[in-house]
């Protein structure tokens, strides 16, 4: 079949290179995709979020699949798009319709559905401009340290955590007055501080059964230490060695079976990845947020370790048939480490040569940020490459990936040395 993958980051060249390998892959075009995905297939200067565009694309090449990587076209409603379209309502989109691409985009939906279903999370209230002097007010009540996340998409950047009461205060007035994150802060969620270690889960659902797919642990701050800034992720280990079986089936029955059912029972439509970030308080899971995808840098260590056909994954999927299909998943450690732009999260250049890519090595390198230009690739963004090795366990992969990042080279590049060490 021919298959069109959405988006152009280090997740998208992940899918590509497992969809590429399948043998029900005939045709795999990119869009707009980067110098690593072109590898794998064709890429198409086509944005994400050009419907219009997309259209025409999957009608002149004949497409048969969609698969969505980021989740800024799943929630403006690309799945409805395609099914409200005679032209194109054949073809199968991998990801959930609109409404349920609002758990990631809407905290405030997400902590709702929650609080319906009984799927614990921490305790949050929600506040406008209009609610200010209450959320002021609200924080007085709450203990130190203060969550404050922006309602709508930020791009994994919209969460501050503050230890002093006069900062968080002020920090919601820069949110909601200045609109500190853009229209994703119109809306504050304050939340309870959960203390513990975060993992991420990932589900793969039909709408009505599902697959568990490998966990990973994945590092947001730019600093070692988990100090710094928030970033997209600096890097990420799987499977997590502390989810253990129990961890694991407390995990399935308190929030994963009520999720599922939770969108039959409200009757969202829903065939694609969930991404659940959760947090081990003590020996209990508690989920932090959803989103609608696959997470990134996590795909680049959760994809080399699933087995199974991805292409007959997904279109199981897309049929309502993942009961039939078989999950083979790779016993091996899966780790990455993100090497980025100098400046990043904030101000950072762009369009610095890149050497040592085709150096020999066990390891893969994904590629994030990058443009290819005459005959070097350069760097195209903050996140420019992630460095993913298999093991007997994840120390010795993170060797393999650190051992390869010394082969490469850009201008200013910077990577964390730590990934890994709290485990």
């Amino acid at each position: 079949m021919n298959i069109l993958l959405l988006g152009s980051g280090g997740r998208e060249h992940a899918f590509a290179k497992q969809l590429s390998k399948s043998p029900l892959c005939e045709h795999l075009y990119i869009a707009p995709g980067n110098a690593g995905t072109a590898l794998e297939g064709e890429n198409v200067a086509i944005g994400a979020t050009d419907f219009s565009q997309i259209k025409r694309f999957c009608l002149e090449k004949n497409i048969e699949m969609v698969v969505v990587g980021p989740e800024e076209p799943l929630v403006k409603g690309i799945f409805d798009f395609f099914l409200e379209e005679p032209e194109l309502n054949h073809i199968a989109v991998i990801g959930p319709s609109q409404r349920g691409a609002t758990l990631e985009g809407s905290k405030e939906f997400a902590k709702e559905f929650m609080q319906r279903h009984y799927i614990p999370t921490a305790r949050y209230a929600s506040f406008t401009k209009e609610t200010l002097n209450e959320g002021l007010h609200f924080l007085e009540g709450m203990q130190a340290p203060y969550v404050l996340k922006a309602d709508g998409l930020a791009a994994g950047k919209g969460v501050v955590i503050l230890e002093d009461l006069q900062e968080a205060q002020a920090e919601l007035k820069k949110m909601l007055l200045e609109e500190k994150f853009g229209s994703a802060s119109q809306k504050v969620v304050i939340e309870e501080f959960l203390k513990g270690i975060e993992l991420s889960c990932f589900v793969l659902t039909d709408g009505n059964t599902y697959q568990i797919l490998p966990t990973a642990k994945d590092y947001k701050r730019i600093g070692e230490g988990d100090t710094g800034l928030n970033t997209g992720g600096m890097g990420a280990v799987s499977p997590v060695p502390f989810a253990d079986a129990t961890f694991m089936q407390k995990i399935e029955e308190r929030i994963i079976k009520p999720t599922i059912e939770g969108l039959k029972k409200e009757q969202i439509t829903y065939h694609g990845f969930i991404f659940i970030g959760l947090i081990k308080v003590e020996e209990d899971p508690y989920v932090i947020e959803y989103n609608v995808r696959m997470g990134d840098p996590e795909t680049e260590v959760v994809l080399p370790r699933i087995q199974t056909d991805l292409v007959a994954l997904l279109e199981a999927t897309a049929k309502g048939e993942l009961s039939k299909i078989k999950l083979s998943i790779d016993p091996k450690s899966a780790t990455t480490v993100v090497v980025v732009s100098g400046g990043y999260p904030e101000d950072y250049q762009k369009g610095k040569v890149i050497s040592g890519l085709n150096s020999e090595s066990e390891s893969i390198i994904f590629h994030a940020g990058t443009i290819q230009k005459g005959g070097n690739i350069l760097s195209a963004g903050g996140r420019v490459l992630a460095v993913t090795s298999l093991d007997h366990n994840f120390k010795d992969a993170l060797k393999k990936s650190y051992s390869q990042i010394k082969n490469i080279y850009f201008e200013n590049m910077y990577y964390r040395k730590d990934i890994g060490s709290d485990l």
